[in-house]
């Protein structure tokens, strides 16, 4: 058996199996087709260790430092701004968003949208949302649910009279907007001084936790599945651990133009997102390590042949000699194979290309 023999089939096959892995060709004499497991009069003209070990499918993608949650706030009544927020900025529940006319429109947690003014009376999650929040304040006497009653009504007295306002016991999209939590100012479509109008763009805003996007060819998406660990390399030259919190269901062109495989986009979530920090839109790379297959015997890639039989084998060199053996392939990652069969144990030598 020499390296020569079958190379094309066994880079055939490693294609299919592990993306794409180069076998590189080397021969010693001859071309015999001896079955597996007789002895050749030739020796490799390299050898390797058979390892055993822990085998890690691992990958890097590069990534793009942001936050979460981008969502756009219009204005909900006309009037002259009279105080936006600075970009880059952090605002609360309870705090100020932006002001028209000296009045004040405050940040409340909740998923749904401040879509209509609501009194004693109005049923709905909007009700339910706003009670939450006032009661969250310190703001007491009713029981959170989705009816506005005249406790309801008197506990938004109390928040408006804390506040500065005047005391109707109503509130709505002039007073008040939802967000699912607290919100980092992105950009602000308007000045001090500009007029604005109901519906018109005023504030981008994002949520306040760090996130990563990146891209995975389809074919790799394998490694990182919800809930897979990563490490970030951040730009400042720390990492981070985070966990793959969502993977896109479309698969579509990436953002290279030369790159026309199709890919899909990965949004990865920190342990520990306060401690991270870097600019919006850095660049990053995410760390992959997908599938472990642990304490299994392993050759390097190259050491691989294929049998005229059918099959795969690897040249087992002992006491200056060397003889094919059979094995079935596991795992391919970190430029090894996992193997079995053949009678391999740790520490034996197999035949690999010069290097």
């Amino acid at each position: 058996m020499r390296r020569g023999r079958a190379v094309a089939a066994v880079a055939a096959v490693l294609a299919v199996t592990a993306g794409t892995i180069a076998v590189t060709q080397f021969g010693g004499s001859g071309g015999g087709t001896e079955p597996a497991g007789a002895k050749n009069t030739g020796l490799p003209p390299a050898t390797a260790p058979v390892e055993r070990g822990d085998l890690h499918d691992s990958a890097q993608a590069d990534g793009t430092l942001g936050y979460d949650r981008q969502r756009k706030i219009n204005a909900a009544a006309a009037g002259t701004l009279t105080w936006t927020p600075r970009t880059g900025s952090t605002i609360e529940r309870n705090e100020r968003l932006y002001e028209v006319d000296g009045r004040a429109v405050r940040l409340m947690y909740g998923s749904g949208p401040m879509y209509r003014t609501l009194k004693a009376g109005d049923e709905g999650r909007d009700v339910e949302q706003l009670e939450r929040n006032l009661a969250a304040f310190g703001y007491t006497g009713f029981t959170p649910d989705t009816e506005y009653t005249e406790l309801t009504a008197a506990a938004v007295k109390r928040w408006q009279k804390a506040h500065g306002n005047k005391q109707t016991g109503t509130v709505g999209p002039q007073d008040i907007a939802f967000a699912p939590g607290k919100v980092r100012i992105k950009g602000v479509a308007a000045a001090v001084g500009d007029l604005a109008q109901p519906g018109a763009p005023l504030l981008t805003t994002t949520g306040s936790e760090r996130i990563v996007t990146f891209e995975l060819d389809v074919a790799e998406s394998r490694l990182a599945k919800a809930g897979t660990e990563v490490d970030v390399d951040l730009p400042d030259g720390t990492s981070a651990p985070g966990t793959v919190s969502s993977v896109g269901r479309t698969a579509k062109p990436g953002k290279d133009p030369q790159d026309t495989s199709p890919k899909v986009t990965l949004t990865v979530s920190f342990d520990q997102p306060d401690e991270v920090g870097g600019f919006d839109q850095s660049p990053v790379t995410v760390n992959l390590t997908g599938e472990t297959r642990k304490n299994v015997l392993t050759v390097p890639v190259n050491a691989l042949l294929a049998l005229p039989g059918g099959g795969f084998g690897v040249e087992v060199v002992r006491n200056g000699a060397a003889r094919e053996v059979k094995v079935e392939l596991g795992m391919f990652a970190e430029g090894r194979v996992e193997v079995s069969g053949g009678g391999l144990s740790e520490g034996m030598k197999v035949g690999v290309p010069k290097i």
